[in-house]
């Protein structure tokens, strides 16, 4: 689905603000293919984005500001993404009409499908395709989308404070499937013969984890869960009765036990601490399985050609925590590869160092990169 336009720009950078950090990717056209001319990450600090919105919009400008002059970014125009609760997308069935008849039924019959007041939301909507029903009933699908307006003004007035320029609002979960799966359907014709059909995407952030149903090459079915990578840390600081920065450490050090076989661990932790460790994120693990499998599951009991989810590619800064993908495989019983943003896409010197040490974080950037592009 294409971004919601505010205007014809210059092709946009894209902007992820996150929970911890804030990155920025600038794409540009190479030949018949396409360059990461530019990338870098900037933390902000604790509390200004809860939940995936911008609640102290003074220390998001500042760290954009920080951010543009840091890498000397002469390009200010910038695609933003928007990831949180008060982000509706719904996949909706209508009578078929033209675009321009749509548009206005849509503002009449949008409310039958959002929880969101139409006076305080920002909607959108794309047409996906259309049908003929066995009693010769001509229907279309559309994507429909709202975003709660607060929650847009707040990062709006985030970015205008840096002295950037919003070019395009995006749904962080496209930006995902744009740059883990492409921007057509030809990654899904290896799939097509196989039972379902369609593909998850998982992106964990540290906030955040956006879950994605792929079907015929558009993205049909998002949701947005608190269950993320700083839930694994909590999990352990409150086990051992430690500082969020300890627990982190310990985290990523020991990770979950494995699976298969046995590994080596570090000899400078007591065994007891490692065993608290992995029992905590053992938990939060089956947690978290069970909150994606209730959302792939949601959508299956609603899909009408689709009977399970043949892929799930898992991104995002957690699904860098040891063997958790083996453990999602294992609990889905789905295979899961680990997605990879940078595929096609050849980073110049410039920005290399700094992409591939983030390359599990780096999806979203580059997603909404690649929609200003386009």
């Amino acid at each position: 689905m294409a971004p919601i336009s505010l205007g014809a720009v210059p092709p946009p950078v894209g902007l992820d603000v996150g929970t911890d950090f804030i990155r920025v990717a600038q794409i540009r056209a190479a030949g018949s293919g396409t360059s990461l001319s530019a990338y870098d990450m900037v933390a902000i600090p604790f509390g200004a984005v809860i939940e995936g919105e911008v609640v102290d919009t003074e220390a998001v400008s500042a760290a954009l500001r920080d951010l543009w002059r840091r890498m000397g970014l002469r390009n200010k125009t910038v695609a933003v993404g928007v990831s949180n609760q008060k982000v509706v997308v719904r996949l909706i069935d209508l009578p078929y009409m033209e675009r321009a008849e749509l548009a206005g039924a849509i503002q009449y019959q949008a409310q039958d499908y959002i929880p969101i007041p139409l006076e305080e939301a920002i909607i959108d909507f794309q047409i996906i395709g259309d049908y003929m029903t066995p009693a010769d009933e001509h229907m279309m699908e559309v994507l429909l989308v709202a975003a709660q307006w607060d929650m847009v003004s707040s990062i709006v007035t985030a970015v205008e404070g840096a002295g950037l320029r919003l070019a395009q609002i995006d749904v962080t979960a496209f930006a995902l499937v744009r740059a883990l799966l492409g921007p057509t359907a030809s990654w899904l014709d290896e799939m097509s013969d196989a039972p379902g059909g369609a593909i998850g995407v998982v992106h964990i952030g540290s906030g955040l984890t956006n879950i994605v149903v792929v079907e015929r090459g558009l993205p049909r079915f998002t949701r947005v869960s608190s269950l993320s990578g700083n839930q694994f840390t909590q999990a352990v600081a409150s086990v051992l009765n430690l500082t969020f920065d300890e627990a982190e450490d310990l985290k990523n050090r020991i990770g979950l036990p494995s699976i298969d076989t046995p590994e080596d661990l570090p000899t400078d932790i007591d065994p007891q601490v490692v065993k608290s460790v992995q029992d905590a994120l053992e938990r939060e693990a089956n947690k978290f399985i069970a909150e994606v499998r209730r959302s792939f599951d949601y959508y299956l009991t609603q899909a009408v050609q689709v009977r399970n989810i043949g892929r799930i590619y898992l991104t995002g800064t957690g699904a860098e925590l040891r063997h958790l993908p083996t453990y999602i495989e294992r609990g889905l019983q789905t295979e899961v590869v680990l997605g990879d943003a940078l595929v096609g896409i050849q980073a110049a010197s410039s920005a290399e160092q700094a992409v591939l040490a983030d390359r599990m974080g780096c999806a979203a950037a580059i997603g909404l990169a690649l929609g200003g592009l386009a």
